[in-house]
């Protein structure tokens, strides 16, 4: 029987505890739909290398899948501290806003409960208003803004263009 992806790695990281196959182990498990195993797997791991950047936006994900909000903009907001143009995490967090929510909010009886996901219609929504929200969020920079920040501000600008917002220009820094 031919080994899988995950079998592989798993007995990578069975034999090597310290290899970083741990995250591609866990990213397997996440995209698997098995988030339990991916937060365990990365917890792990990130045990043995806690800057480990691409393992920590596999548990944010992990995390936001499973509508552990605050955990997952926790993780992503560790991932922004230690790679500030990590677009995955900047994505992650966009996300984040734009289910408009928290756990502590679905708790106690926020607009959105737990079992209640928005609609396309709603997330479109959402999801513009907080791109905008994102873009207009970050600060502007008096001087020539770094490489980096202008790619995210084309990035948030063709977002905005694609859901209906030309109107509203997204500016990062002069160039």
């Amino acid at each position: 029987m031919a080994e899988t992806r995950i079998d592989e790695l798993r007995r990578r990281v069975q034999t090597d505890p310290a290899s970083i196959a741990f995250a591609a182990l866990a990213e397997e498990y996440r995209r698997g739909g098995h988030f339990e195993d991916a937060i365990a797997t990365c917890a792990t791991g990130l045990l043995r290398h806690p800057s480990y950047v691409s393992a920590h936006v596999t548990l944010g994900r992990a995390y936001v899948a499973i509508n552990r909000i605050d955990e997952g903009r926790a993780v992503f907001e560790r991932v922004l501290r230690l790679a500030p143009e990590n677009l995955t995490a900047i994505r992650g967090l966009a996300e984040i806003h734009s289910l408009g929510r928290t756990e502590s909010e679905d708790v106690g009886g926020g607009s959105a409960s737990p079992d209640r996901r928005p609609d396309a219609a709603e997330r479109a929504r959402l999801s513009t208003e907080s791109s905008l929200a994102l873009a207009l969020s970050i600060p502007h920079h008096s001087e020539t803004a770094p490489l980096g920040l202008t790619g995210l501000e084309d990035f948030l600008g063709a977002i905005s263009r694609a859901r209906g917002a030309s109107a509203v220009p997204v500016s990062l820094g002069a160039r």
